[in-house]
């Protein structure tokens, strides 16, 4: 069963995510799609995208990386994340 106090928080920071400076960069991208993905979905559950999809395969290799990461984790971890990332565009 997953605590509602961490899944409040977690969308709460899932929508302040969205408002991260374009400068972000894509390396903080991945980890926060991969993060929301292991969270939201669990592991990854589709093949990698074929060689022609750059972009799709790098999210999929993303989220391949913290398979095993129970849904609670992945959860702090994007919140701890997004406050991070947060604190360097404040302070850019």
């Amino acid at each position: 069963m997953m605590c509602s106090y961490h899944q409040e928080e977690f969308e709460e920071y899932a929508e302040k995510a969205k408002t991260l400076p374009d400068n972000t960069s894509n390396e903080n991208k991945l980890i926060l799609y991969a993060l929301y993905k292991q969270a939201t979905v669990g592991n990854v559950n589709t093949s990698r995208p074929g060689i022609l999809h750059q972009r799709d395969r790098a999210k999929w290799d993303a989220w391949k990386a913290v398979e095993g990461k129970p849904k609670e984790e992945a959860m702090s971890d994007y919140i701890t994340k997004v406050k991070q990332l947060q604190e360097e565009a404040a302070s850019s």
